[in-house]
């Protein structure tokens, strides 16, 4: 089968269906961006550049849509010059949120489009104004919603199949797709996150090695941001230290924003730090930024209890990745979590907005590794029977290609 990935920042989801397909014997072509300082990630990498910015003076309301049309553009360009050249796909597997699938269809009208649905956007009910300590979204914040959905309605009239990694995502979606969506996760690697207890963390900067079995306590998301939870987190963690005096804290994520709007200046996780700072003992602290993904299985390796929290909106690997370690994850009642994380069997889950009682969950955790172990093991095992790569995001996504291979 010929098989055309496209991702905006390729690999992205498909980093190990990829490699599957190619390892199976398919010929494979993958479509990123352009960008500077990015190396190939494979000889099979196609780039496109878009040609243009956006108009000046555009209307605002118009200039999310536009910014589709153009990698749109810049994304045809590059697939008919792939058709030019003889590489006629069976099957186009897509993230759409970019803009790329716009006119792919145009190019392969014969190709079968697989596209990654993650979530659609709505202006009430969903992760927007969810959280009372920001303003709802008004009319302008909601135009912008509708330039991105714009793009995800007509990627999903275009696909032939619509892939979700959870339930809740999927719920997100309009009704009319139902019958092309399916719910398939890209897949954990459970050989690389699992639990070890020789694994350690060493700061030689900081003066500090902690090792599994220490009392150590980490948060990680992409960047320090509310949606996922940051400003409740700081705001618990001055009671859980006070309560915890050898407790140690591992804070993992950079300084911008991913979701959400922008703060009005600096940075979140300084506007959230400098609010607790005075009743934090900051030697026991550590903000860790970005890590290699190496080091964040080391620290799951090592937790002794992991904090999860984010808005209803898509979950993130590391919530996963965390529980195939055998972490003790503390987690947000809000979907997705929800979808995964059963409170006192596999994990706990305690309100979002709750710091009170946060703060004693993660104590409890922390004072009882051993009354807890249960719930880590149950963890890995979930992860084991809903999320394997191998055993069951693969062989998912190979019945899907069956299917469009018998539908050709």
């Amino acid at each position: 089968m010929k098989i055309l990935f496209v991702h905006q920042n390729f690999p992205g989801q498909f980093k190990h269906l990829f490699r599957y397909c190619q390892n199976r014997g398919d010929e494979v072509v993958a479509l990123g961006e352009r960008q500077e300082n990015v190396t190939s990630v494979a000889p099979e990498l196609v780039r496109y550049a878009p040609t243009r910015g956006n108009t000046p003076g555009i209307h605002p309301w118009a200039q999310e849509f536009e910014s589709k049309i153009i990698r749109g553009e810049a994304a045809a360009a590059a697939a008919q010059q792939l058709k030019e050249s003889g590489f006629e796909p069976d099957v186009i597997l897509a993230h759409p949120g970019w803009g790329e699938t716009l006119l792919l269809k145009a190019v392969y009208p014969n190709a079968k489009l697989v596209c990654i649905m993650e979530y659609f956007y709505r202006p009430v009910g969903l992760d927007m104004g969810f959280d009372p300590e920001f303003a709802r979204p008004g009319l302008e914040e909601q135009a912008r919603l509708l330039g991105k959905n714009a793009n995800l309605l007509l990627a999903m009239e275009a696909m032939d199949y619509g892939v979700s990694p959870t339930p809740f995502q999927a719920s997100t979606m309009p009704a009319w797709i139902e019958s092309k969506l399916r719910v398939i996760h890209e897949g954990v690697d459970t050989t690389l996150c699992k639990p070890d207890a020789k694994a350690e963390i060493t700061l030689p900067d900081r003066g500090v090695s902690v090792h599994s079995g220490d009392e150590v306590l980490t948060f990680v998301v992409r960047n320090l941001e509310p949606v996922r939870g940051y400003h409740i987190f700081m705001r618990a963690l001055p009671e859980i230290m006070a309560r915890r005096p050898s407790l140690k804290v591992f804070i993992v994520g950079g300084d911008g924003v991913s979701y959400g709007s922008r703060p009005d200046s600096g940075s979140y996780r300084t506007r959230y730090l400098a609010e607790v700072a005075a009743r934090l003992d900051s030697q026991r602290v550590f903000f860790l930024g970005k890590v290699p993904h190496s080091v964040f299985v080391r620290l799951m390796q090592v937790t002794r209890c992991h904090v999860y929290l984010t808005y209803p909106f898509v979950l993130g690997w590391s919530m996963l990745e965390a529980m195939s370690c055998g972490a003790l994850v503390v987690g947000s009642r809000t979907a997705p979590v929800t979808d995964v994380i059963e409170d006192g069997r596999n994990g706990l889950l305690v309100d979002f907005f709750d710091i009170e009682g946060l703060a004693a969950k993660v104590c409890d955790v922390l004072e009882n590794p051993v009354r807890f172990g249960p719930l880590r093991q149950l963890a890995r095992q979930t992860v084991l029977e809903r999320f394997d790569l191998e055993t069951v995001s693969l062989p998912a996504y190979a019945q899907l290609l069956e299917e469009c291979e018998i539908s050709l």
